[in-house]
């Protein structure tokens, strides 16, 4: 396996490590685009996570889902209290670490992202499908982390302490309030630094995760050090 260095490698899956184990019945791999490119293509045994990408909840179309509805949604893709999770796309992570958070967020911390996901997999040209996979309901318990989310109110009273860095992790035009995205205010949280999240990835390669040592050094360069608490939106 391929460290690159990483502080916690435990969370990615390599390429090379997921092939050798695509029929292990306790691993769920699960590919997080759309219905329509995983009716394309998908790494064998896969399932899909359909069309809501971003687990975001049915009546609250901007917070995550509830536990309720987690509970249903984990359970109706095999994903039980045991199951060790992989979770790929095709968008360098964006939407598999937004699974794998939400997972962590639950409770469930026995998941992975796949490093380089689908891109870093067919380039390899390791086995594809478009059969769907069929697997059995689970049982899904969910555990809220509060200590993985903050809320707006509690972030605001961190603006401009000492000890804390706020991470935009947006586009640059969203930061500098070019890009509004249709929203009322532009612009940023007053204080926060800013490296979008695709400069911590190799987008020109593979889409895998760059090696830590040139991660560190470029959120060092922003004061996103490990003496800090450190907030991302």
């Amino acid at each position: 396996m391929t460290t690159q260095g990483y502080a916690r490698p435990e969370l990615l899956a390599e390429t090379e490590w997921l092939a050798q184990r695509l029929n292990d019945p306790n691993i769920r791999i699960v590919d997080c685009e759309v219905p329509d490119g995983y009716n394309r293509a998908h790494i064998p045994g896969a399932v899909n996570v359909g069309a809501n990408t971003y687990l975001k909840g049915g009546q609250d179309r901007i917070h995550v889902m509830s536990e309720a509805e987690v509970a249903e949604f984990m359970g109706g893709l095999g994903i039980g209290n045991d199951t060790l999770v992989v979770a790929y796309d095709s968008r360098s992570s964006l939407l598999a670490a937004r699974f794998w958070w939400v997972l962590n967020y639950y409770g469930h911390t026995n998941v992975k992202v796949l490093n380089g996901g689908w891109r870093k997999w067919v380039l390899e040209r390791r086995p594809i499908t478009d059969k769907p996979a069929s697997v059995a309901r689970a049982t899904f318990s969910p555990r809220v982390n509060p200590s993985l989310i903050v809320k707006g109110g509690d972030l605001k009273a961190q603006v401009s302490k000492p000890g804390v860095a706020i991470w935009d992790v947006r586009s640059l035009a969203e930061h500098t309030g070019e890009n509004t995205r249709g929203n009322k205010h532009a612009g940023h949280i007053p204080g926060a630094c800013h490296l979008e999240y695709l400069s911590v990835m190799d987008t020109e390669g593979l889409t895998t995760f760059k090696p830590a040592s040139e991660i560190r050094r470029m959120l060092t360069h922003i004061g996103v050090t490990p003496d800090k608490q450190v907030y991302t939106y």
